[in-house]
């Protein structure tokens, strides 16, 4: 049996908001788009996927699509979802028996659906996971102008499912519907195009974990489920410690978590000596297992005498992301007698999480001191120390 998925990626998702369309927005070090590909990437049933892109991006596709090991086909999509999936459907080969349609804003399906959704399309011609309503269903109409709504039904949400993606069809039976499509029925998703044609759809048990990213919130909750590990396919946590600490030097810019602090001394070092961004660095390369700071940025080398230590981060997170890792969150202890530094921390959040690419949430930084004690207890030195997770890529 050969099986082709289509990933509806072609519109632009202005709901979510961003610069870039919600499907190449980066959620745990991965686009939407990646985390919706590897189901079917990593599903041995899958002979071929069709990408459908908006067409500025189909002409330039996003690099990450180079490492998907199935055999990939992009194409342009039109002004709507339903143009965009007929798209895709024009590059289905004649000898495919399933096709499956999947929205490229939902990214945590997992190859046990895929694996579901295809076996029911085989057998019955067109099947869709979904999800029964957990909540009393109301029907509703407008009434008056000031935008509230009336009820005028209440529905039997035993009978009432959530549809979701992958959605299964033979081949033929999704062509008999793109081609009503085209004669002017408009449809919110594939199934119910077929439903117009006559032939029955079936249900298969939907996943919950299996959301689709809409607005902002939904965008904020699947960050949330990374970073928490309680996606469909669980990743695994890895965790890396790091310190640093330098002495205190008049004549020298206090830089401290990619931020310029206003102080009376500031860090000797080769580099910027920028404490908090040097244990973040040791603690992502050690997660990583992949060396640390002096490895990679040896203070005998010229080339990073006074560099940005916020720029060397970022240069560490391509380094771990070529491993396959991304950023979970940071934890760091600064520690500095002074000068007051609580002031300044939301401004280090905001670097570090540019730095990182992860959400500013994800970032912690307290401000402690030495109490008197020790060299920073008498300004002599400044230390930090951080813990990071990454998840897999």
């Amino acid at each position: 049996m050969r099986v082709t998925v289509i990933i509806a990626a072609g519109g632009l998702g202005t709901r979510v908001g961003g610069d870039v369309p919600k499907q190449l927005q980066t959620v745990g070090g991965q686009t939407l788009l990646e985390h919706a590909l590897k189901p079917f990437d990593k599903n041995p049933r899958i002979d071929d996927i069709v990408v459908v892109l908006p067409e500025e991006f189909a002409q330039t596709p996003p690099p990450a699509l180079r490492t998907v090991n199935t055999p990939v086909r992009i194409v342009a999509g039109g002004a709507t979802r339903q143009d965009s999936v007929a798209a895709g459907v024009d590059q289905v080969g004649s000898d495919v028996d399933v096709v499956l349609v999947h929205d490229a804003a939902r990214p945590f399906c997992t190859t046990d659906l895929v694996d579901a959704v295809i076996d029911a399309a085989a057998e019955t011609g067109a099947a869709v996971p979904a999800v029964r309503a957990s909540d009393t269903v109301k029907e509703a109409r407008p009434e008056g102008g000031n935008g509230l709504q009336v009820i005028c039904a209440t529905l039997p949400r035993d009978s009432i499912f959530l549809a979701q993606t992958p959605q299964g069809f033979s081949l033929n039976v999704l062509k008999n519907a793109v081609e009503l499509g085209r004669r002017g029925v408009e449809a919110t998703d594939e199934a119910a195009l077929v439903e117009n044609t006559g032939h029955a759809v079936h249900l298969v048990d939907g996943d919950a974990a299996n959301f689709k990213v809409t607005t902002s919130d939904d965008l904020a909750r699947a960050h949330d489920w990374v970073r928490r590990g309680t996606t469909g396919e669980r990743p695994t946590v890895r965790v890396g410690i790091g310190y640093d600490s330098h002495r205190t030097v008049a004549g020298r810019r206090l830089i401290l978590g990619g931020v310029e602090i206003q102080h009376k001394v500031g860090l000797d070092g080769h580099s910027d000596a920028d404490a908090v961004c040097h244990a973040v660095t040791d603690a992502i390369l050690g997660a990583a297992a992949a060396g640390d700071i002096g490895q990679h940025f040896p203070d005998t080398d010229p080339r990073w005498k006074d560099a940005s230590s916020i720029e060397l981060l970022r240069t560490v997170v391509e380094i771990v992301a070529e491993r396959g890792l991304a950023v979970g969150n940071v934890d760091v202890v600064l520690i500095a007698e002074y000068p007051l530094l609580g002031p300044y921390v939301p401004a280090m959040v905001e670097q570090l999480s540019s730095a990182l690419d992860v959400d500013a949430g994800a970032i912690s930084i307290k401000s402690k001191t030495a109490e008197g004690m020790d060299a920073i207890g008498r300004g002599e030195a400044m230390a930090a120390q951080a813990v990071a997770t990454l998840f897999p890529r």
